[in-house]
C-alpha cells in the first residue's frame, strides 16, 4: 500500500527565502550602480593634468604659475627689499642647522615648520653608541633663543638591542652655540657680499 505524503505549506519559510533573494538582488543592484559611477564620463580627461611650476613672489603671499628662472625652494629664503623672509623661520638659522648637522643622515627637514630630524648616527670611533638630533628653529629673528636642539643617545647592549642612555651634559647647548655661530657667520658673509 502506498501512503500519501501530505506536507503542510509553510508560508514563513518561503517568505524568508524570498526576502533573502530580494536583499541579495537589491545589494547587487546597489553595488553595480556604485561601480558604474566610477565609469561615468563627464567629459573630463581621466588622466591628471600636468601641474605647472609654482613660484612664490617675494613680499607677497600670492602664488602664481609660470617660470621666471627661479625655483620654489631657491626663493623660499630669498629676502626682498623690505627684508622679510618668506618662511616662518630664520633662513640663516635654517642653513646653519643643516650645515652643522650635515655629518648625520637626515630623516626629515621641514623648512616651513622649522624642524630638522636626523636619523640615528654611530660615530666611527664608538660604534657601540648612536645619536639622533632634533633641531627646532623657533623664531624668524637671529637670536640665541631662536633655536632649540634635543639630542638622544642609545648604547648597544650585550643582548644586541639598543637602549636609551643619558646624553652628555651640555651637548645640546654646544650644538646650539655651534649653529648660532655658523648662522652669524652666514649673515655677515651675506651682508658683505
Amino acid at each position: 500500500m502506498i501512503k500519501a505524503c501530505h506536507r503542510r505549506f509553510d508560508f514563513w519559510s518561503v517568505s524568508a527565502g524570498f526576502s533573502r533573494i530580494c536583499h541579495m538582488l537589491l545589494s547587487t543592484i546597489a553595488l553595480s550602480a556604485l561601480v558604474a559611477c566610477d565609469k561615468f564620463d563627464d567629459g573630463a580627461d581621466p588622466t591628471y593634468p600636468k601641474q605647472q611650476e609654482k613660484t612664490v613672489t617675494a613680499g607677497t603671499s600670492s602664488v602664481h604659475s609660470g617660470s621666471n628662472g627661479g625655483s620654489l625652494i631657491g626663493d623660499l629664503f630669498a629676502e626682498d627689499e623690505t627684508n622679510v623672509l618668506m618662511v616662518a623661520v630664520n633662513g640663516y638659522l635654517w642653513r646653519a642647522s643643516l650645515d652643522t648637522l650635515s655629518f648625520m643622515p637626515l630623516s626629515s627637514a621641514d623648512p616651513f615648520g622649522g624642524v630638522i630630524i636626523t636619523d640615528w648616527y654611530s660615530p666611527p670611533e664608538t660604534p657601540g653608541e648612536r645619536f639622533k638630533v632634533t633641531a627646532y628653529i623657533l623664531d624668524r629673528a637671529l637670536r640665541s633663543d631662536g633655536i632649540r636642539v634635543s639630542v638622544f643617545r642609545q648604547a648597544l647592549m650585550e643582548a644586541g638591542n639598543w637602549a636609551d642612555v643619558p646624553v652628555h651634559e651640555g651637548l645640546a647647548s654646544d650644538l646650539e652655540n655651534t649653529i648660532l655661530s655658523r648662522a652669524r657667520e652666514l649673515k655677515v658673509r651675506a651682508k658683505s657680499g
